[in-house]
């Protein structure tokens, strides 16, 4: 009879699996270490919006002279932009007003707020405390960049435009207009779009007298109606 000899027994599985733990461990942790990368804006301060720039170094001048102000703090400034967009198919249908705050807040930078309604109205099916629109408050640099954009981007792009009223002054200030179209402003994609609704926007103004906030928007770039060429801000 042959001698048969020994095998050697092989290494328990626990000590196989071992080295391989340790080396799929060394690649998750190699994966884990590495960092994203720093974006390269970084410990840079934002700049200044472009239109307020503009308002402090030719605007506050222009009006001075033509005012007389002898008071730099009586030159008119704008102090805030409302947005305001009511939605009355938000009383049967709650998901349209969702898309429209949706909207507002890409158009503008800030999450709109919702509004509710103070009254009861039978006739419409409406409740108190329902909410059937939203609204936005700007202020600081985002009201000087959404200024911006909506004077030299947005309303160039409205179909068949002649310039905006100017007998949309409340008396006191302040101007106000409407938009149909939610679709003038650039952030908006056409193919995320469900429906076409409109917004209302006011310019609410430091001064009380109607021709001083005229003369500020007009200098700020705004083409009222007769005007014979609107005033591009220059970067």
């Amino acid at each position: 009879m042959a001698d048969t000899e020994k095998k050697p027994k092989s290494a328990p599985k626990e000590a196989q699996g071992k080295g391989g733990k340790q080396s799929s461990g060394g690649k998750k942790k190699d994966a884990g270490d590495q960092k994203q990368a720093a974006h390269a804006g970084v410990g840079i301060p934002a700049p200044k919006p472009r239109l307020k720039t503009y308002y402090e170094q030719t605007v506050r001048n222009r009006l001075k002279e033509q005012f007389g102000f002898t008071n730099p703090h009586q030159i008119p400034t704008v102090s805030k932009i409302v947005v305001n967009c009511g939605v009355g198919e938000a009383i049967k249908n709650p998901k349209v007003l969702d898309n429209v705050i949706q909207e507002l807040a890409v158009i503008t930078g800030q999450r709109p707020v919702r509004r509710k309604a103070k009254k009861s109205i039978a006739n419409f099916g409406l409740r108190a405390g329902q909410e059937i629109g939203a609204a936005v408050t700007l202020r600081g640099a985002r009201m000087w960049e959404f200024m911006d954009r909506f004077i030299t981007v947005a309303i160039p792009r409205i179909r068949d435009f002649r310039g905006v009223n100017t007998r949309s002054f409340d008396g006191r200030g302040n101007y106000s207009l409407g938009v149909k179209e939610q679709m003038i402003f650039p952030e908006i994609n056409y193919d995320m779009v469900e429906q076409i609704h409109g917004m209302d926007i006011t310019f609410v103004t430091t001064t009380d007298r109607d021709d001083q906030a005229l003369a500020l928007l007009r200098e700020l770039g705004m083409p009222f109606r007769g005007d014979d060429k609107p005033i591009i801000v220059q970067s």
